[in-house]
């Protein structure tokens, strides 16, 4: 479903393909100006997929998705984007349900997990790339706090379990790369992708 731009906004506008509000947020937050085509593709990794390949070929995947929902924009211009959390190999995504999201936690305190975000920018004559990984301190987790924090409810719909913009930010013991990265868009890697757009 393709969400109509302001009528102010040109139709030769920037679509973001997702349904992720927090994207939404952070595009917002850095004066983007964008519509929203929806998009629904699956996220199942492939048997020995590299996880930055994944993340890679999903984000892909959404943004082709939505260029094909705008066949009849002759001038649109998609991003899509994926995040996951990665531990010892393993991709983390959205826990189906809350005993999921504890175990998750559980595996997560007092270790170090990478979190990969890829962005594509895609139109109907070319398409480019961006790649985040951020490295995520978490401190040690007392089965309390985990069980406290599931029972917020904030696990759900997020990738490793956890909402960094909330709660999950007591957790988080040291962080290097991208904050918004782990949000679900790195705004830095994304502008310079726009950039080659002329679209930011």
């Amino acid at each position: 479903m393709v969400r109509p731009p302001d009528a102010a906004v040109r139709p030769s506008m920037l679509y973001l393909a997702s349904q992720s509000p927090r994207r939404r947020q952070l595009l917002e937050q850095i004066g983007i100006r964008f519509a929203v085509v929806e998009v629904e593709v699956p996220e199942h990794r492939a048997p020995d997929e590299p996880p930055a390949d994944y993340v890679s070929r999903v984000a892909r995947e959404k943004a082709l998705a939505g260029l094909r929902a705008l066949a009849h924009v002759p001038d649109a211009l998609v991003l899509g984007a994926d995040t996951e959390v990665v531990l010892d190999d393993e991709v983390f995504g959205k826990p189906a349900e809350a005993a999921q999201a504890h175990a998750m936690l559980a595996r997560l305190g007092g270790r170090t997990h990478q979190v990969l975000s890829a962005v594509w920018c895609l139109d109907h004559r070319r398409e480019e790339q961006a790649f985040s990984l951020t490295e995520v301190q978490f401190a040690p987790l007392a089965e309390n706090r985990i069980a406290a924090y599931v029972a917020s409810g904030e696990w759900q719909g997020k990738a490793g379990a956890y909402a960094i913009q909330g709660r999950a930010a007591a957790f988080v013991a040291h962080l290097s790369g991208s904050y918004s990265g782990v949000m679900g868009l790195p705004l830095f890697e994304t502008v310079e992708l726009l950039r080659r757009f002329d679209a930011a």
